[in-house]
C-alpha cells in the first residue's frame, strides 16, 4: 500500500477534507551508476573544496547566492530555517476557475488526493461530485516539505488530482526566451493542405498508444549484453543534411501517406537485432565494402558493378547454394 507523502486537509469555505497526497506518476527514466571502463570500480562524487581539493563535511557546508555582480552571499542553514513557510496542514481553496483558462504550460507534477479516513469520506465525496457538477477546478496554496506551492485541484474519475504549478513570475514569456519568432503568415492553399494533414492525422487520444521507445532500447540491449549476445543497430534512412524541401509537394505527400495512419508512435519503435557471437553477420547491417569482400570470397561474378542492394542478394544467394552443396554432401 502506498504512503502519504504528505497529509492534512482541504479548506473549501468553512469545510475541512482530510486528506493525503499520493504521487500519480512515476518516473521511469533509466538510470546508471558510472564506472571506470575496464574495471568494476564505481564512479563515487565528493564535496570538495575546488581551492583547497580538500572534502568538506556535509556540517560545514553554506548556501550562496549569486549576485549580477558575480559576487555571493552566504547564507547560514538557520538564517533560512527561521523564514523558511512552516510545514502546512491546509490546502487552502482561493478560487474556482474553469479548466480551460489554465495554461498547460502552469502544470508542474500531478498527485492524487485521498480521504484520510471513513469519516472524511461524505466530505470528500461531496467536492469531487460539485466540482464535478460546476466544471471547475480548484486553485490553492499550501506549503511541503518547507517549499510553498501554488496548486489545482480538479476531478478526475471519481478522485481529486492535485497539480502543483509555476508561480507566474516562473514561466518565460516566449518574446524574451526565443531569438527568433514567427512573423510571416503563410499562404491560404499551405494552410488549407497544412489543416487537410491535421485532419487525417486526427484519431481519439489514448495513452497506452505512446511509449519510451528508448528505454525499450535500453533494456533490450542490457538483456542481450548480459546474455552475452551481439547487438546490431539498425541503420535508418534519414535525409541528406541542407535538403531543400517544397513545401508544398512536402505536404501533399504527407496527406497522401496519413491515409494509412494508426496513432502512437509504437510503429516507429525499431527494435534492436541480436546475434550470436560466433553468428553469421546480418548482411543488412554491413557496408558496402564488408559485402564486396564477402561476394569476393563466395566467387560472385559481376560483383565490382554492383550496388550495395545488389550485392547483399548476391551473397545471400551464393550463401543459400553453398549451404544446400554441404548438404548433399554430407
Amino acid at each position: 500500500m502506498a504512503r502519504a507523502i504528505w497529509t492534512g486537509a482541504i479548506a473549501f469555505g468553512l469545510v475541512n477534507v482530510p486528506v493525503g497526497l499520493y504521487a500519480a506518476t512515476e518516473d521511469r527514466t533509466i538510470h546508471f551508476r558510472q564506472f571506470e571502463r575496464g574495471t568494476s570500480g564505481r564512479i563515487r562524487y565528493r564535496r570538495v573544496n575546488e581551492e583547497t581539493g580538500k572534502e568538506v563535511a556535509y556540517e560545514d557546508i553554506v548556501k550562496g547566492y549569486e549576485l549580477d555582480s558575480g559576487d555571493y552571499v552566504l547564507l547560514e542553514p538557520a538564517e533560512l530555517e527561521e523564514i523558511a513557510p512552516g510545514r502546512s496542514r491546509t490546502i487552502e481553496i482561493t478560487d474556482f476557475v474553469e479548466a480551460a483558462e489554465i495554461d498547460p504550460i502552469q502544470y508542474q507534477k500531478s498527485y492524487y488526493l485521498a480521504p484520510q479516513n471513513e469519516a472524511a469520506e461524505r466530505a470528500y465525496a461531496l467536492l469531487t461530485a460539485a466540482m464535478e457538477k460546476a466544471d471547475r477546478i480548484a486553485v490553492a496554496n499550501f506549503v511541503m516539505r518547507s517549499k510553498q506551492y501554488l496548486a489545482a485541484v480538479r476531478p478526475r474519475d471519481g478522485v481529486l488530482v492535485l497539480e502543483t504549478m509555476f508561480f507566474a513570475d516562473e514561466v518565460r514569456e516566449a518574446t524574451t526566451a526565443l531569438d527568433r519568432l514567427p512573423r510571416r503568415k503563410p499562404a491560404q492553399k499551405d494552410l488549407d493542405m497544412a489543416v487537410s494533414l491535421i485532419d487525417s492525422m486526427t484519431s481519439e487520444w489514448d495513452p497506452a498508444n505512446y511509449q519510451d521507445t528508448y528505454r525499450e532500447k535500453v533494456l533490450d540491449l542490457v538483456e542481450a549484453k548480459a546474455g552475452g549476445q551481439e547487438v546490431v543497430t539498425p541503420e535508418e534512412e534519414t535525409g541528406e543534411e541542407g535538403e531543400v524541401v517544397d513545401l508544398m509537394d512536402a505536404l501533399r505527400r504527407s496527406v497522401e501517406a496519413s491515409r494509412q495512419h494508426q496513432p502512437g508512435n509504437q510503429r516507429q519503435a525499431g527494435g534492436l537485432e541480436t546475434r550470436e557471437p560466433d553468428g553469421e553477420e546480418d548482411l543488412a547491417t554491413m557496408s558496402k565494402d564488408e559485402l564486396y569482400d564477402l561476394a569476393a570470397e563466395l566467387g560472385v561474378a559481376g560483383r565490382s558493378k554492383m550496388t550495395k542492394d545488389q550485392l547483399a542478394d548476391a551473397v545471400a544467394e551464393a550463401r543459400g547454394k553453398s549451404s544446400t552443396k554441404r548438404k548433399r554432401a554430407s
